[in-house]
């Protein structure tokens, strides 16, 4: 994992370097000596002072102590953040961007770390994996919860979260992501089955374990936060692979008959209840029909039945003699005597009648 850390180091070596000389030249004439040779100044001559030899080092000390306390400042830029260690001791676990100042080195320390640039790894392979099309059975097999074995490669994307967490906690802050993230998917594989897992839990899955890792990287103090979960393949090992593309396409053949079933019952319900709509009124429009004409008849036999009360003889005969007229027509008829004779010559088609004697 690399990090980004600002240890400037200034050494400033200080040289004296005089500018002066330490003999001076000249003498003042308000002293005089009998023994003077009589040398005098020229007006324009410039006097000289004496420069003391520990001044030009002295100078250069303190500007070599004002150097080294000047670049105690340091600057962190927006996309990081730092941390500040004094004697391999955490003083700051969070400095945001902006201009700041430390002790100098070796008193203080300063780390910097990109917090915004997403780190990337992979669990159940390695990142050239997906590139080249291979795969690694022994990392990326993983067990459904019916005993089924599929092999299994995500890709996580984290950032860092706690610099101080981040930098101090963990050895090995990927080896920790990858172990929490491998430990969830196994978790989640387990309980779910294998034909749930490879058509319509991934996305459930992915979102499960990325909340749950989260939470085990934090009970770790890791200092990351993962982004982003995606389980770029999910397959059958390669010797059942053959197995599984049939039960997918048996799978998609009774989605189809299916979805066909429902579209034909889709079709059809709604003309049957519109036959049966029309049965209904059919018969309620029957019934009303029936209802009146037997009320009908009911009022007319009742009207019937008053008239007859009133002369129950005569109209008994005359009821007696149309339904004879309604009935003879349609019967054949032999007609006898009182005394229990008839005439056989009557039933002889077409002719007539023998005329009745007298007695």
């Amino acid at each position: 994992m690399s990090t980004t850390p600002l240890v400037e180091h200034h050494h400033h070596n200080g040289h004296g370097h005089p500018h002066d000389h330490p003999h001076d030249h000249g003498h003042d004439h308000d002293h005089g000596h009998p023994h003077d040779h009589h040398h005098h100044d020229h007006p324009h001559e410039k006097k000289t002072r004496v420069a003391r030899p520990g001044n030009g080092r002295k100078q250069l000390a303190i500007a070599a102590v004002a150097l080294w306390v000047v670049s105690g400042t340091y600057i962190v830029s927006a996309d990081q953040q730092a941390v500040v260690t004094r004697f391999g001791q955490v003083v700051e676990p969070r400095v945001f961007p902006g201009i700041h100042i430390a002790l100098p080195w070796p008193i203080d320390r300063v780390t910097k770390l990109k917090v915004r640039q997403l780190q990337r790894l992979v669990v159940g392979g390695d990142l050239p994996d997906s590139v080249l099309g291979r795969t690694q059975p022994l990392a990326s097999q993983f067990l459904t919860g019916d005993q089924n074995i599929i092999n299994l490669r995500a890709v996580v994307q984290y950032s860092v979260d706690m610099p101080a967490d981040y930098l101090f906690h963990t050895q090995d802050v990927a080896k920790s992501v990858a172990a929490a993230v491998e430990t969830e998917l196994a978790r989640r594989i387990g309980r779910r089955t294998v034909d749930a897992v490879l058509t319509t839990d991934k996305i459930a899955i992915q979102g499960e374990v990325r909340v749950a890792a989260q939470r085990l990287i934090d009970a770790y103090s890791s200092g990351v936060r993962i982004a982003s979960i995606n389980i770029e393949s999910m397959t059958p090992p390669p010797e059942a692979a053959e197995a599984f593309r049939d039960v997918a396409s048996a799978r998609a053949d009774a989605a189809r008959i299916y979805n066909e079933a429902l579209g034909y019952a889709n079709d059809e319900i709604p003309k049957a209840r519109g036959e049966a709509q029309q049965m209904t009124e059919s018969a309620a429009a029957y019934k009303g029909t029936k209802i009146d004409e037997a009320s009908g008849d009911a009022a007319r036999f009742n009207l019937v039945a008053g008239e007859y009360a009133r002369a129950s003889a005569v109209n008994g005969r005359r009821l007696y003699l149309e339904t004879l007229e309604q009935v003879l027509p349609k019967i054949k008829k032999l007609i006898v005597d009182k005394n229990g004779n008839f005439d056989l010559t009557i039933i002889r088609k077409g002719d007539p009648p023998p005329a009745r004697r007298n007695p």
